[in-house]
This record gives structure tokens, sequence and C-alpha cells, in this order.
């Protein structure tokens, strides 16, 4: 098990890639915090993270932490139990985000500031509120999800398309000023992946994206878990600064 007794924070753990990850970190042995909105999502998602391994869990190796990642104060908190529950944090998995897609000359303010906030600032909220606990330690990795629309844009999302360039951007950045101090971070871009984010896409619309995916099939959630269960690992110890794609070449 790669992540035996390490800890993993999970932003947005509720569902798709999120919960996924949740279910891979704890079959790899990690101790797995499931942050997210909603308490009654989160008690499902415990419970299917439970289910998704083969041998019964000890009670002490999941938490649920109720959080929204543009307050502060709540992902500091949720720091500050799981270093006094389990003394130390090993892994951020910054996953939690939203759409409010519009054209841009339709597009409100408050639909680019809200994805701004959730998607861009509450990665750098998550990853302030842990870093210090990472220096500490002298290790750390901080996986955060950006999108293969933040490398190309995409019609109708303005917003979500800044937000993930913004990732990448300070995933690189954060790679040069914490890499001396032991901290990795990556950013990971998913393409088309079997999300309940793709819903709102009508199907004609999403059969002529699938044209450009040389697999041509959407991916499944569990298949970025992977990624991220390999760059959390030691196996990935020397990765650091990258942007990797999960697309099923989408961008070929």
């Amino acid at each position: 098990m790669r992540l035996n007794a390490k800890v993993a924070m999970i932003t947005g753990a509720a569902s798709g890639i999120g919960l996924a990850t949740a279910q891979r970190f704890a079959r790899e042995g990690a101790r797995v915090v499931l942050a997210d909105l909603d308490p009654a999502d989160l008690g499902a998602a415990l419970d299917e993270v439970r289910a998704s391994v083969p041998d019964p869990l000890p009670d002490d190796v999941l938490m649920s932490a109720v959080i929204d990642v543009t307050d502060r104060l709540s992902l500091d908190a949720m720091v500050a139990e799981v270093c006094r529950r389990w003394g130390r944090i090993d892994i951020l998995v910054n996953n939690a985000g939203i759409t409010a897609d519009a054209r841009f000359h339709q597009m409100t303010e408050a639909q680019f500031d809200r994805v701004i906030a959730v998607n861009l600032k509450g990665v750098w909220h998550a990853t302030q509120a842990v870093v210090p606990t990472f220096m500490a330690q002298g290790s750390g990795v901080v996986l955060s999800a950006s999108s293969v629309v933040g490398l190309t844009g995409n019609f109708g999302q303005t917003n979500y398309a800044a937000s993930k360039a913004g990732v990448i951007g300070m995933t690189r950045t954060w790679a040069r000023e914490l890499g001396p101090k032991g901290i990795r971070c990556v950013a990971v871009c998913p393409g088309l992946i079997d999300t309940p984010m793709l819903e709102t896409i009508p199907a004609a619309v999403l059969e002529k994206l699938l044209d450009k995916v040389p697999l041509h099939r959407l991916g499944k959630p569990e298949e970025v878990a992977a990624v991220y269960a390999f760059l959390a690992s030691d196996d990935a110890a020397y990765i650091n600064g990258a942007v990797i794609e999960v697309s099923g070449g989408i961008m070929l």
C-alpha cells in the first residue's frame, strides 16, 4: 500500500473525482479526511469509502469535515482538528470546483466571482492553511485540480478557464518556493471525465467533444484518482511543478 499511514485531506470529496480519490487513498492505506459542504453528502461518501475497501477499515482512519473552501476559518479549523487527531498532514488534494457557464458577453460578475472564489482562491486558501504544517514537517504534497480547459480555453467558460489556468500558475510558483522546504506541488488536468459536472452538456455536444478524444470515451473518476495516488506516493518523489493531463489524448 503506497500511502500507508499517510494523512490526506481531499476537498470536494463527497462525489465524482474527489470521492473516487478518497476511495483509492483508503485502499492504499492512507488516513483520509473527506471535506465538502453538505453533512448528509459527506455521510453517504464515508459509507461509500468504507464499502470500497476489501477489508474492514479501523474506526480511526476516516474523518469528515464540513468546509467551504471560500471560508478560511473553516479550513483552518479542519487543519487544526486533523493535526490534533493524527499529528500530521502529508497530502492535500485541492479538488473542490464548480462551473457557472455563459458566453463572455452574457456572463455576470456574480458568475465570474463565484467560480474564481471556489476554483482559484479556494485552492489558495486550502493550500495556505496546510503549508505551515508541511513546512514544520519538512515534507508534504499539494495536488491541485486544473483542467485541459485551463490549457486551451473553452467556449462559454471564461471564468472556469481563468480559474484553472490560475491553478497551473500558482502550482508552478509554489513548486519553486516550497520545493526547497521538501514540499511538492503538482497540477492535474482532467479532460472529459464521467462526473455530475458533465450532466449539463447536451448529448449531441458531448458526442462532438468525444470525437476529439483518440480513445473516444469519457474518462472514469477512478482513472484520475489513480494518478493522484501515484503523485501522492513516494514513487513520485521527484515530480514537482508538473502539469499532468488525464484526458485520453484530447490535446493531441
